[in-house]
């Protein structure tokens, strides 16, 4: 089984999505393994979106990130990094299709609601930079046999 890490940013929580949007991912019968409900500190949202340092929307990204409370999530299932990245939708919710999260939800780019790891290698890094390992839950579900062959 995969992980990744997902995040529902500053606007969602502000709009009151939380519940619909995780509804969509419990649907989709992925394990929930951790969650946290906070304020990121600047610092640690300066390392999350380090690759993007020196670009011109670079401290913009910072300001909106850390002006309120993101939902930090790790979840668990098979080939969830490349599924939760169609569910997700396009980056731009412009070009994201009706059904996908950005696409029902997110107007623009720069307030697109929803953060997904993008490979096996950023998983592994947003998880850690933001979980402990005491942090992530191990379980099963009794309807796994029912999803998965």
């Amino acid at each position: 089984m995969e992980r990744t890490f997902i995040m529902l940013k500053p606007d969602a929580i502000q709009r009151g999505l939380m519940s619909d949007i995780l509804k969509r991912i419990e649907s989709k019968g992925y394990k929930l393994l951790a969650m946290k409900f906070l304020r990121i500190p600047r610092e640690q949202a300066e390392r999350h979106y380090a690759e993007h340092k020196g670009k011109p929307f670079f401290e913009g990204l910072i300001e909106y990130m850390t002006s309120g409370p993101v939902l930090m999530m790790v979840w668990e299932g098979e080939n969830i990094i490349a599924s939760m990245r169609t569910m997700m939708g396009k980056t731009n919710p412009n070009e994201a299709a009706p059904g996908t999260i950005r696409g029902d939800y997110a107007q623009q780019t720069g307030r697109n609601i929803i953060h997904g790891s993008d490979s096996p290698e950023s998983a592994k890094r947003e998880i850690e930079l933001f979980f402990n390992d005491y942090e992530i839950q191990s379980w099963e579900p009794s309807v796994s046999k029912w999803l998965c062959e």
